[in-house]
């Protein structure tokens, strides 16, 4: 290192002088750097370095903090909580599940209504307080007979607190949940016994067998009485489509013709087998509802019987009850048995109450057809369009309009590709298909409306960008020397591309549709104008011929979030429910992209390994 002081003190005096003086002259800014003999802080790097990566790790934090918000209250949704009773002031009694607690400030309106008494505890509770207060709010079911599903209980208006012994919650088909005493049960309008134990005990030996009854009753309306709807709407069509034959044929040959009675005749033969088909059908749904009411019946033989906080006695029908249980007195494992049997209904099982509570089945399967559908259709398409565009393209204004329009698709809301696949694969593509393949079912639509098909294709439109872009690159990057080997060895281009180019790109490619999947299978607006419904009851693929039905509706798991969380009459009770959906999602969206992401990493050790 130099020492400018020894270096000065060897310079002549009018030499350092100078140096001075031009010093002097230089601007402020300048003088100040040789003074101090540092440099700018612009020019280090290592300031914009911790920059970047502190914000990466804020970042993450968010991230990772929003899936464990997620995460935690998604879980946490069908645990088993206690059944409070509370009574107010006022002479109110409240019962049911605490859901979440707060603290507030009440306004003087809100003091005011209370009667004198209540009012001046409630005076006193505040001033110790500071004003403020903490209420509970609690799920108090009954809907049929209170009229709410939950209630705001302030602290100041409780008088008392307790978790009776045999409180009971009743989760059923209709009405949503039932909390009450339980006061006994009985079986043929008759008691058998007002004891809360051993009413449970007879709960639990009759529900199973009426569970396996109600499975029947839903098999033989779905499957068999179904089955049978499917063979006579068959025969029907068979003889309408008929019928418009000969009137097509009467307006162009007239009804003399030879082809025109060679109809007539068909017509005539597929009238009467839909007849005897219709005939068969009606005798064979009559014994199907004859086995229906018979299950109906004994289900029906049995009732609860609950005293309800308000102080009402119900009978509630053990046929309406879906689970029940005495939740002040379960024990850990009992807990944990139904919180798992809770989960296992939401995996597998259809919704009810307006999707609020009940299972998710047909959303899951709809979800992970539709993102497979669109990853098939995307793919190709993708992958051809960026083979044209690197390897056969000549470079020219064409084509960079080609790649703008590309990269603009990109930033287009996802809304209007839902308009346009609503107007042009639904309005016209789906109406021209009725048209020429399902006259004999219109009016009512078959392609002519949203389904799963046009979900799919809509979609594939919204990803294609990100798999076309993904596919450049990956086709850039093969080197350019095994393009010319392949040549000199007699590859045709065609050969070079397949052989070469393609498996060493394939990485590249399963990354763009990896991004794709991920887009896609989030994507909400565009599904709600060509396929997603509140409640598809028929899954797109299932046992009945031709077994996979692309012109369906379908349920999403993005659309039932949304349905759930702002659709529902009941949203308090909707919200944890939207967090156990969205978590679900976020879990089959990494489960599809971690499939991919393995198989990503086996063609690239294919590849590597046949290089090497």
């Amino acid at each position: 290192m130099i020492d400018i002081d020894k270096e000065k003190e060897r310079l002549p005096q009018s030499t350092v002088q100078k140096i001075s003086k031009g010093v002097e002259n230089r601007p402020v800014s300048v003088r100040k750097g040789i003074r101090k003999n540092s440099v700018s802080l612009s020019a280090y790097g290592t300031p914009l370095v911790w920059l970047t990566g502190g914000l990466l790790s804020v970042a993450i934090v968010m991230v990772v903090g929003l899936l464990v918000f997620i995460l935690v209250r998604g879980i946490s949704t069908f645990w088993p909580g206690p059944i409070s009773r509370f009574e107010t002031w006022e002479g109110s009694v409240y019962m049911g599940e605490i859901t979440r607690t707060e603290t507030f400030t009440p306004s003087k309106e809100q003091i005011g209504t209370l009667n004198p008494e209540a009012g001046e505890r409630a005076e006193q509770f505040l001033s110790r307080g500071k004003g403020q207060s903490f209420r509970r709010l609690v799920r108090t079911g009954n809907f049929e007979l209170t009229g709410e599903h939950f209630h705001w209980v302030p602290e100041y208006e409780v008088k008392s607190y307790s978790e009776p012994e045999w409180a009971i919650l009743l989760e059923r088909t209709a009405w949503g949940r039932f909390y009450g005493i339980l006061a006994g049960f009985k079986i043929d309008g008759n008691f058998v016994t007002e004891d809360p134990a051993r009413a449970f005990q007879l709960f639990e030996q009759h529900h199973r067998s009426i569970e396996k009854n109600r499975k029947k009753i839903m098999n033989l309306e779905k499957k068999e009485i179904g089955g049978l709807n499917q063979k006579v709407e068959q025969e029907r069509l068979k003889v309408r489509s008929l019928s418009l034959k000969m009137e097509e044929i009467k307006r162009q040959q007239g009804d003399q013709s030879e082809s025109y009675r060679k109809v007539d005749t068909a017509w005539e033969q597929a009238k009467t087998h839909y007849r005897e088909v219709e005939t068969q059908a009606n005798e064979a749904y009559g014994k199907l509802r004859e086995q229906i009411q018979a299950l109906n019946q004994e289900n029906s033989r049995y009732q609860f019987v609950i005293d309800t906080a308000t102080g009402v006695r119900a009978e509630i029908p053990l046929a309406e009850v879906v689970r029940g249980y005495p939740a002040n007195k379960l024990n850990i494992f009992q807990k944990v048995g139904i919180y798992v049997d809770r989960w296992i209904e939401y995996l597998t099982d259809y919704p009810r109450e307006a999707n609020s509570e009940g299972g998710v089945f047909p959303a899951i399967f709809g979800t992970v057809v539709m993102t497979l559908l669109m990853s098939l259709i995307v793919v190709p398409i993708g992958v051809i369009a960026a083979l044209y565009l690197r390897e056969y393209a000549r470079a020219g204004i064409l084509i960079s309009l080609v790649r703008i329009a590309i990269n603009n698709l990109a930033g287009v809301p996802s809304i209007v590709f839902g308009v346009f696949g609503l107007g042009f694969f639904c309005y016209f593509l789906g109406v021209s298909i009725d048209q020429l393949f399902f006259t004999a079912k219109l009016p009512n639509p078959t392609f002519g409306k949203g389904g799963v098909l046009w979900s799919s294709l809509t979609l594939a439109l919204l990803t294609l960008p990100v798999v076309i872009v993904a596919t450049e690159e990956a086709l850039a990057a093969v080197p350019g020397s095994m393009r010319e080997g392949a040549y000199a060895c007699g590859a045709s281009k065609w050969q070079t591309i397949q052989r070469i180019v393609l498996p060493r790109a394939m990485p590249g490619i399963m990354t763009g549709m990896i991004l794709a999947m991920a887009r896609g299978a989030g994507e909400v607006a565009p599904l709600m104008l060509v396929g997603a419904v509140k409640l598809a009851p028929e899954l797109p693929i299932d046992g009945q011929f031709p077994f996979i039905h692309l012109e369906r509706s379908f349920m999403h798991l993005g659309f039932h979030i949304y349905d759930v969380g702002f659709q529902s009459q009941n949203s308090e009770a909707a919200i944890p429910m939207v967090f156990t959906t969205a978590m679900l999602l976020i879990v089959i969206v990494f489960v599809l992209n971690l499939l991919a992401i393995r198989l990503r990493s086996r063609l690239q050790k294919k590849f590597i390994s046949r290089e090497i």
